[in-house]
């Protein structure tokens, strides 16, 4: 059964979410999700994550089907949610003051996929994704979070250590060392 991996990002997370998507391994098992805190306008994160990977790095689509070794983004001010083999998108109000925010797929995917979920918070202001971070453990899903000393912006990793108890604290390399061998 493929491995779900749902990523937070918000500031300071570019650098890791390049670490961690470049070690995706081809063919990939998994199916990757990532929703980072942007602006309205900013939609380039697929063509910055896609020369990194042959893996396909796309923006979700309402509706679209989930495909093993796809790399899905949130749309700019579009949540992005997981039903059982299906991605829907919403324009609901913010969470945690962002739209895209992680916890609506955090929660979508723990509900739906359970243990098979790899939940994943990296560096940005604020706690989304926290309480995603804490369906997914409570769900027997892993999840992981960006070290606190390598986090350019800490609040998001200190806010799932405050929230949860994570299974680990690792750098963005170990995360890609860990993800890559899920995706094997």
């Amino acid at each position: 059964m493929q491995s779900i991996i749902v990523i937070a990002a918000s500031a300071g997370s570019l650098d890791p979410l390049k670490q961690i998507v470049s070690a995706l391994p081809v063919p990939c098992s998994a199916s990757v999700f990532i929703v980072l805190h942007v602006g309205p306008n900013q939609a380039v994160l697929p063509a910055l994550l896609g020369v990194l990977t042959h893996l396909a790095v796309v923006h979700a689509e309402d509706g679209t089907p989930i495909e093993q070794g796809h790399v899905y983004v949130a749309p700019p001010g579009w949540h992005m949610r997981l039903e059982t083999g299906r991605i829907h998108l919403d324009q609901g109000p913010k969470v945690n003051h962002v739209r895209p925010a992680a916890d609506p797929l955090f929660i979508s995917a723990a509900e739906t996929y359970r243990e098979r979920v790899v939940g994943i918070v990296l560096s940005g202001y604020g706690d989304d994704g926290t309480d995603g971070l804490l369906a997914i453990h409570e769900s027997g899903g892993l999840a992981l979070v960006q070290d606190l000393d390598e986090a350019k912006v800490p609040g998001m990793p200190y806010a799932a250590l405050y929230g949860d108890h994570p299974d680990a604290f690792l750098t963005a390399e170990k995360i890609g060392e860990r993800v890559a061998a899920l995706c094997a």
